[in-house]
């Protein structure tokens, strides 16, 4: 794990966005690597290594929902915590969770919001289960 609480790839095609998340998790202790849309992220996902991955849903080339489905599919990428940060229409929160999505923020969000869920699905990422399996995600959760 890099960075002292983790590393997050943070995806949205809004640079804005984009910092806005990347200033309040560094804050945190998290190390932050960025990519503008779906294509970006899963041509950085496996150089990066990420502990949580955050997916905004629209963007251009490959929107969220599809990134989110590319990385449960492959097998490097399955057990990665996903977030989705978006307007969570009951469309993108159905879709999401439908494609494997562990977590969801409304946008407009709180700063505390954004950490907490971050910080998380970064636990839950290194938690090594009894059992050997994950348990269910927080998926349809609006806080995330």
């Amino acid at each position: 794990m890099s960075g002292a609480y983790g590393r997050v790839l943070v995806v949205d095609d809004n640079k804005v966005i984009r910092q806005l998340i990347r200033v309040n998790l560094e804050l945190e202790g998290f190390e932050v690597v960025t990519a503008a849309d779906g294509v970006e992220c899963l041509d950085l996902v496996h150089e990066v290594r990420p502990d949580v991955i955050t997916l905004d849903v629209v963007m251009p080339r490959l929107d969220g929902v599809q990134t989110a489905a590319r990385l449960r599919a492959d097998p490097r990428t399955g057990h990665l915590p996903v977030a989705v940060i978006s307007a969570c229409t009951p469309y993108e929160v159905d879709s999401g969770s439908a494609a494997g999505v562990d977590a969801f923020l409304a946008k407009p969000f709180e700063p505390s919001e954004l950490v907490r869920m971050v910080r998380r699905l970064v636990d839950r990422e290194n938690a090594v289960p009894l059992d050997g399996r994950r348990g269910a995600g927080t998926a349809g959760s609006a806080a995330g």
